[in-house]
């Protein structure tokens, strides 16, 4: 376990007897400006990774996620989207070396590992493989200023005209630019009220970005005044709602969900959605509390790889991710219930709108409702309805690298990959 964030838990809890191996305590973090490039132990949290860089140079930056609690280990493995993924791919498609230690205690780095099983820890889920003790990554260059802004619109027909157009545009804009849709709701008085939020990060100055946004999105009206230019860290700080604060926040591993239960689900959108779509969302959300669907733009540097470079294959072809989730605060078998109810009936809502023949998830928004193993004896035919969902064609592949590291099947959860002879 690096961080603690994995969606079902799996890093921490199981229904049998299990062995949880902590690494909060690697978490050293080397960068080498020379080579641009960085040694980081598993343990680390982004928000560590990302204080570090910020302290060492004000022009490097690392791709990986938002939430600066999440732990690198779990996040590179499992590919790891982010602000400028557009720009320099996944977490994982930036890594040049790792340290892992096999089910026999050796440890084992690229050379000798070979690069079956290097392929495979990059976005396959490494904990099927082994324990990864650290990463090399290459870092990113970013200017000394970018720019951010944040759009912020009520739900109803001139929003569903804007979330429809950004569909058709967001994963082929300039990849300095990325723009995401977040969806949720708030009570405004007694009445509860669906807004879209387009949250936004730009490599360059307000003055490149304007030109080009009227240019390329000119419904959203953007104006100067709207926009702020700060240093990539501090772009970090905006994404999580914190600007302002002091930087160490990011050096706090508990910023959690304020004790909140939560129940999530992902897809892949490779046509734009209809807009009557969007309608039914907001009626469905006006059900819950804490609704929220999260549009991530692709295209860019991730289209650019091959779907088998790694493991990760929702490249090109794909418009954006979707993140659903769904919090509530009461533990109580029937709260739970009553919210994944929801969660499932909007997910089989989505289905004739995203990705099919498989249906795409993402290996970082785990979802046990794909399926789960059977323990030591789970076939590979059996984990195929969720592997597939996953990691699609890559999925044999991952299980052929597993039957020579770890034929036993030692390193397994409810969702690990089942070794194949």
């Amino acid at each position: 376990m690096s961080g603690g964030h994995d969606y079902e838990g799996l890093s921490y809890l199981s229904l049998s007897p299990f062995i949880i191996v902590d690494l909060v305590n690697l978490r050293s973090i080397n960068i080498n400006l020379t080579d641009e490039t960085a040694w980081i132990q598993s343990g680390a949290t982004l928000g560590e990774v990302y204080y570090k860089i910020a302290k060492t140079s004000k022009i490097h930056a690392f791709a990986a996620g938002i939430c600066p609690s999440v732990g690198v280990g779990g996040h590179i493995s499992g590919g790891g989207f982010g602000t400028i993924m557009r720009k320099y791919g996944l977490a994982s498609d930036n890594v040049v070396d790792a340290r892992l230690m096999d089910v026999n205690g050796k440890t084992l780095d690229r050379k000798t590992m070979g690069e079956d099983l290097f392929w495979a820890l990059r976005g396959g889920g490494a904990a099927s493989f082994g324990v990864v003790l650290s990463w090399k990554v290459k870092l990113a260059r970013v200017p000394e200023k970018v720019t951010c802004f944040i759009s912020q619109h009520p739900m109803g027909p001139s929003m569903n005209k804007l979330v429809h157009r950004w569909q058709s545009i967001g994963s082929e804009l300039d990849e300095d630019l990325f723009i995401r849709v977040i969806i949720d709701n708030s009570l405004e008085g007694n009445q509860r009220k669906v807004k879209s939020t387009f949250q936004t990060l730009f490599l360059g100055g307000i003055d490149r970005l304007i030109p080009l946004m009227n240019q390329k999105f000119p419904e959203l009206g953007l104006r100067s005044q709207d926009c702020s230019e700060m240093s990539w860290i501090e772009s970090i700080m905006f994404f999580n709602w914190r600007s302002g604060q002091p930087l160490e926040i990011l050096l706090n591993r508990d910023l959690r969900f304020e004790d909140q239960y939560f129940k999530a689900k992902s897809d892949y959108v490779q046509k734009p959605v209809p807009e009557n779509v969007f309608e039914e969302v907001t009626k469905r959300f006006l059900e819950q509390d804490t609704p929220l669907m999260i549009f991530e733009p692709l295209g860019g540097k991730i289209s650019k790889i091959s779907e088998t470079e790694s493991p990760y294959p929702h490249r090109r072809g794909n418009l954006y991710n979707i993140q659903y989730m769904v919090k509530w605060k009461v533990n109580e078998v029937e709260e739970m219930n009553k919210h994944v109810r929801w969660m499932r009936s909007l997910h089989d809502y989505m289905t004739p709108y995203v990705s099919k023949s498989p249906r795409g998830a993402y290996l970082n928004y785990r979802d046990l409702d794909l399926g789960s193993t059977k323990g030591i004896n789970t076939s590979f035919e059996d984990a195929r309805k969720w592997g597939e969902t996953y990691f699609k064609g890559n999925f044999k592949r991952l299980g052929l690298v597993k039957g020579k590291i770890d034929p036993t099947n030692f390193f397994r959860n409810e969702q690990s990959i089942p070794p194949l002879f």
